[in-house]
């Protein structure tokens, strides 16, 4: 089968290789499945250049999001078992962790639900408690993770500020359903939800970017207010002033949302069923902004990478537009 390899640590467009290579084999509870469509994630990015939390022995094949196909025909989502990840043919995945894809949903965006989806919902009513009527800040809002947060936002009743970089991205969030949109690169982040929000500021942060986002961030946060931390795609990991939130009355979460797979996976399988409910009423879709063939996966996890992608990139192996 073919499979991208990752030999060295580097860059995803100089260390990912297409080879070719076996299957893998399912060991103890796990299953064989075909991959129909797998996701480009931020962490893909961050396997390759070693810089993610885990991090597999080389060589490995990144991509830790799919939708795949068992061997009995049931189309389901899975995190394939890494090393053996998810740029490729096929993949081994745990049995108890598989997922059934939502028939709402084609294979492409099925493959972006997973994830990201369940790190919004865990982040805004798990760890925050997003109430209808708050305002709600999604930093990265035209992106994969961001935009999934804006669009549970959205489901949740509250009024959705996104943040983006570029009148292209400003579009999308938009399209999005944002109620306001900030320009990071043209307008002042504080002073905008100041006077959007009354000079009250943010009820909840949402997150993924780090950096100089959460500097603004806390800076118009209510009080009483809530910051997610979800991640540093900025590659700067910021240091809270914990005399800042004393002073301000507002609380600062982290969100791994990995750790719920083994901490309380009953949550995880009811997230989902939530996740398939809205999804079968056309609240939440996942926005796909490209689906590429196998060939072309190292240059587009650089793109996600770099952070010049929007929405998702979905790896399809066959090379068809599923």
């Amino acid at each position: 089968m073919q499979a991208w390899r990752v030999h060295r640590n580097g860059e995803p467009s100089e260390v990912m290789e297409l080879e070719e290579t076996d299957r893998p084999t399912p060991g103890g509870g796990q299953v064989l499945l075909r991959v129909r469509a797998a996701n480009i994630n931020f962490p893909d990015a961050l396997l390759c250049r070693g810089q993610y939390q885990v991090r597999p022995p080389l060589p490995f094949t990144p991509g830790v999001e799919i939708c795949g196909e068992t061997e009995d025909g049931r189309r389901v989502l899975a995190t394939p078992a890494l090393p053996e990840g998810g740029f490729a043919e096929y993949v081994v995945a745990e049995e108890a962790a598989l997922l059934p894809a939502p028939d709402a949903l084609d294979d492409a965006e099925a493959a972006a639900l997973h994830i990201g989806y369940q790190t919004g919902w865990f982040g805004l009513h798990r760890r925050a408690h997003l109430r209808a009527g708050e305002t709600l800040l999604v930093h990265a809002a035209a992106g994969g993770v961001g935009s999934a947060a804006v669009q549970l936002g959205k489901a949740a009743g509250a009024t959705v500020i996104g943040v983006v970089g570029g009148p292209e991205k400003a579009a999308i969030a938009r399209e999005l359903g944002c109620d306001l949109v900030i320009d990071r690169r043209s307008e002042d982040i504080v002073a905008v939800v100041k006077e959007a929000t009354g000079g009250r500021g943010a009820d909840v942060v949402y997150d993924p970017v780090g950096g100089d986002a959460y500097a603004k961030s806390v800076k118009c946060i209510a009080f009483e207010g809530r910051v997610v931390v979800v991640g540093f795609a900025s590659g700067s990991i910021p240091a809270p002033g914990l005399n800042h939130a004393l002073v301000k009355n507002y609380s600062i979460a982290g969100l791994h949302w990995g750790l719920y797979n083994t901490k309380d996976p009953a949550a995880v399988r009811a997230c989902h069923d939530e996740l398939t409910k809205l999804a079968a009423q056309g609240v939440i879709k996942p926005l796909i902004s490209e689906r590429v063939p196998m060939e072309e996966a190292a240059r587009a996890v650089q793109r996600v990478a770099d952070g010049t992608s929007t929405g998702r990139i979905i790896v399809l192996p066959s090379g068809g537009a599923r």
